[in-house]
């Protein structure tokens, strides 16, 4: 009883801690977006802050239509002038009836990123001009930040004191933002890293992702199959729902389709008419069975015909991993986020202008990739689905895996359903013969 009474205690807590963070990723536990406010220049009714976006995330990324970063003032502020971004609206400024008017005069703001090469370069700072696109940490080391500069001031009935604002929000699904904490005021080199100044004070406030809260239906599947196993173990039935009103059959383009709309937004999902209705479907194969080493293929299938994935990614958990020899099409990178001797997660993604975007169905539709994978002969085997992952993640979420009693098996194996299918067969005979 002492082990459950921990198991439970260690549940509660694990639920405490979630309710207070909204999410957690055990395979990126310090993963998470920062905003941070750095208070430059302040005065009476003017200050000057540079605002800062920066993704700490191994493997998730924000992709178009990019982030909107929201928040509240605490009193009348107003935006006079900004450099690097803009807001999607200027409000109502009348109470400035003469002279230059405010940029934004809204009590919450959105503010969006400026459009890569359509911004003058008076208006850009460093960082800037992405379309609100952040990269994560792994596949990129520079975009994944983003920033852009504010003159503040206030209404004239204001006493213009800057105060932190709050209700952060970066208009990316499945993120929520707690509100900004003051930390150590960030240093910034000049004069050739012979100088250092700092900001007057730095807020920082830290978003986190839950797949719960970006959508209600898983967004991929996967399938397997082996070389010894002549069946294919498919996604299961409705991996992502099970609506067949908006899917698309094979061959045709609903009118729809054909409409234009605006690259800049996101789209909703319009998928091929499959059994899963899955808008992406990764398929595991365990290919050639060497002496010494073993081959997989994994294939990534795009069955949205509304989205091109930009910068996709696939991560897979998998104990083998720590023996990958050659990975042959993409890009590999060992993940080890607690820094004690188990590695087993490994990050995929495509060669930049050769396979890093997986074109919308219609078209090529998928990305395949081979690894070469060393045998460790203490855990090696191919029994009870040891060769297939035990999880697979694509663009950060967790895709549907079949059933463990369906994972393809040696022919002389036996699945955990039929040993106990076959033990209550044995139990009642005996029963029988007792009675």
């Amino acid at each position: 009883m002492g082990i459950l009474n921990l198991l439970f205690t260690v549940t509660i807590i694990l639920c405490i801690n979630s309710s207070h963070i909204h999410g957690y990723d055990p395979l990126d536990p310090y993963g998470k977006i920062i905003i941070k406010w750095d208070l430059l220049l302040s005065s009476p009714g003017h200050h000057e802050v540079k605002v800062t976006l920066e993704n700490k995330q191994e493997y998730r990324h924000v992709e178009k239509p990019g982030w909107k970063l929201r928040w509240h003032w605490v009193n009348k502020e107003v935006i006079w002038d900004m450099r690097g971004a803009e807001t999607t609206e200027q409000g109502n400024c009348s109470a400035f009836a003469s002279g230059t008017l405010p940029h934004c005069c809204l009590r919450r703001p959105t503010i969006v990123d400026l459009l890569p090469g359509a911004a003058p370069l008076n208006s850009q700072v460093s960082n800037c001009c992405r379309g609100g696109v952040l990269t994560s940490m792994s596949q990129d080391h520079i975009n994944h930040v983003s920033a852009f500069h504010m003159s503040i001031g206030s209404f004239p009935d204001d006493p213009g004191e800057f105060s932190m604002p709050y209700n952060f929000d970066i208009g990316v699904p499945g993120y929520s933002c707690d509100n900004a904490t003051s930390v150590v005021p960030t240093k910034y080199i000049a004069d050739k890293g012979r100088h250092k100044t700092q900001a007057l004070a730095t807020w920082e406030a830290v978003c986190v992702y839950s797949q719960f809260r970006s959508s209600q239906s898983p967004k991929c599947c996967v399938s397997l199959s082996a070389f010894y196993y002549q069946n294919i173990v498919p996604c299961p039935v409705c991996s992502c729902g099970c609506s067949s009103s908006h899917c698309v059959k094979p061959g045709e383009t609903p009118p729809y389709l054909q409409q234009k709309h605006n690259p800049e937004e996101e789209v909703s999902p319009v998928v091929e008419c499959t059994k899963h209705m899955c808008p992406i479907h990764i398929h595991w194969h365990v290919k050639v069975n060497y002496r010494e080493y073993w081959r997989v293929k994994i294939t990534a299938s795009n069955y949205n015909t509304m989205k091109n994935y930009s910068d996709w990614n696939l991560v897979v958990l998998h104990p083998n991993l720590k023996s990958v020899q050659q990975v042959f099409s993409f890009n590999y990178k060992s993940l080890t986020p607690y820094n004690d001797g188990i590695n087993d997660t490994g990050m995929f993604w495509g060669v930049k202008f050769y396979n890093d975007v997986l074109l919308q169905a219609g078209e090529i539709g998928n990305v395949q990739t081979e690894l070469l994978l060393k045998k460790d002969m203490v855990d090696f085997t191919f029994r009870e689905g040891w060769a297939f992952p035990r999880r697979i993640l694509f663009n950060g979420d967790e895709c549907v895996m079949p059933s463990p009693d369906d994972y393809p098996r040696l022919p002389n194996s036996v699945s955990p359903s039929a040993v106990i299918s076959i033990l209550t067969i044995v139990f009642c005979f005996l029963l029988l013969l007792l009675a």
